[in-house]
């Protein structure tokens, strides 16, 4: 069974940046999709970003377009969240998870079929 385990986040000023990493162990991901989700205390889990088995179709949420950016080292296990010019707004847990499928034709509107998941990583954003 694949765990997944991310890492990365912290305390950080507006305007500042992150790299978060999700590290795969258990299973090879290299043939799945992976995708960047976030919670805020009483919000719903959102969208943040997505990226196939290759790494060459990516699609992010609108709160991350511009902004973030995800990519992946298959021979590493591990996929990656750079993000930049950030905002208390993007202040959540945010975590990995695995998709069943390679590749997908679009965002995912819906998340149910993503898993495992990792625990989480908090970042908190000051302004």
């Amino acid at each position: 069974q694949v765990q997944l385990a991310e890492s990365g986040g912290g305390l950080v000023q507006v305007g500042g940046s992150l790299t978060l990493s999700c590290v795969a162990s258990g299973g090879d991901i290299s043939k799945n999709g992976m995708g960047w989700f976030r919670q805020a205390p009483e919000q719903e889990r959102e969208f943040i970003a997505y990226i196939n088995w290759s790494g060459g179709v990516t699609y992010y949420g609108d709160s991350a377009k511009g902004r973030f950016y995800i990519s992946r080292d298959n021979a590493k296990n591990t996929v990656y969240l750079q993000m930049t010019s950030l905002r208390p707004g993007d202040t959540a847990v945010y975590y990995c998870a695995v998709d069943p499928w390679g590749h997908r034709s679009g965002a995912p509107s819906v998340f149910g079929d993503f898993g495992p998941w990792g625990q989480g990583t908090q970042v908190t954003v000051s302004s």
